[in-house]
């Protein structure tokens, strides 16, 4: 269920209250009583909305989880295409505010704790990608659809971190290139289709010739 608006921008309050706490004060030395004064809350508010200070760090990311799982839901004409739309979808709400992305990030980098729940994190999308592939595909190779899902999300990760490690905003374009090429890899073009035929390359080899070398030159040529 949908938060109201009053409670979404509760909850955004507190949030911005305590990153900017953690970034001033450090994690570990800022207290929940400190952020709930800032944010003007109760404590038993505090907890009725997060659970603890690292909850409040990855607010946005638990959101972000069941807002892609309720997109995948909805059904889409192609999985693929949809795992990427989802992964873009992530991406847009972080590229909103970039400066807030910003000192998340180096709050995040500076507690091992933190990076820990980060890595399970980025976990938690890549398993969705491969649970909705598979459950949208059922005769795809396993293999298939956690390799899309693990490429999806380690492209999605190197461009946001552009984002986050620089001064400049990073343009959507940037990822969606990186996706189509992904999609093109497993013989998807960005609109859906499958490969078209200048996609598709025939080669003529003796019977003679080992595998090996077959491979090779294969692998010269699409490298060429």
């Amino acid at each position: 269920m949908s938060e109201s608006p009053s409670a979404s921008t509760a909850r955004t309050a507190v949030v911005a209250a305590a990153l900017d706490l953690f970034a001033r004060q450090g994690f570990d030395a800022t207290s929940v009583e400190q952020i709930a004064q800032a944010a003007g809350v109760s404590r038993s508010t505090f907890f009725r909305q997060f659970g603890g200070k690292e909850d409040v760090v990855f607010a946005d990311h638990e959101a972000l989880l069941d807002d892609v799982r309720e997109y995948l839901a909805r059904g889409h004409a192609n999985p693929w295409v949809a795992v990427c739309e989802a992964s873009e979808r992530v991406f847009q709400h972080f590229a909103r505010d970039p400066e807030v992305a910003r000192l998340r990030y180096q709050i995040v980098r500076q507690v091992p704790a933190l990076r820990e729940r980060e890595i399970v994190t980025v976990f938690r999308y890549e398993r969705q990608f491969d649970e909705y592939l598979r459950r949208s595909i059922p005769d795809i190779d396993p293999l298939d659809a956690v390799g899309f899902a693990a490429l999806v999300t380690a492209l999605h990760n190197h461009v946001l971190r552009r984002l986050l490690r620089g001064t400049r905003r990073v343009p959507l374009t940037a990822l969606r290139r990186a996706l189509d090429d992904a999609l093109r890899r497993y013989g998807v073009h960005p609109d859906g289709t499958s490969a078209a035929s200048d996609d598709v390359v025939v080669a003529v080899f003796p019977r003679s010739m080992p595998a090996a070398e077959v491979a090779r030159r294969v692998r010269s040529q699409l490298d060429a």
